[in-house]
């Protein structure tokens, strides 16, 4: 019996659409589809358009990734360039490639 999947919900702050702010997004979907299929949701918040909800969850340098769900919240600030500080830090398990 397959155990229920648990939604990631997670949210990436950026301001406008920088080349750091598409790439961090462009980085984050691609590990999302690798690692986690089906099982994701990203809500982008650009600050410049919303900048009242960077206090909600103490956003001080753009862009940041933060970690709603599963709990804990973690955060990573960044591009998301690097693929393994971004699963460590997600705590997310890569996955395995089939042989």
């Amino acid at each position: 019996m397959a155990k229920k999947q648990q939604t990631w919900e997670l949210r990436l702050y950026v301001a406008g659409k920088t080349p750091k702010s598409v790439l961090a997004l462009r980085n984050l979907e691609k590990y999302c589809e690798t690692h986690l299929k089906g099982q994701y949701k990203i809500e982008v918040i650009d600050l410049l358009v919303q900048p009242q909800l960077a206090e909600g969850d103490q956003i001080f340098a753009i862009p940041t990734l933060v970690r709603k769900v599963p709990e804990p919240i973690r955060k990573i600030i960044g591009d998301l360039s690097n693929e393994a500080k971004v699963l460590v830090g997600l705590n997310i398990r890569p996955v395995k490639k089939e042989s």
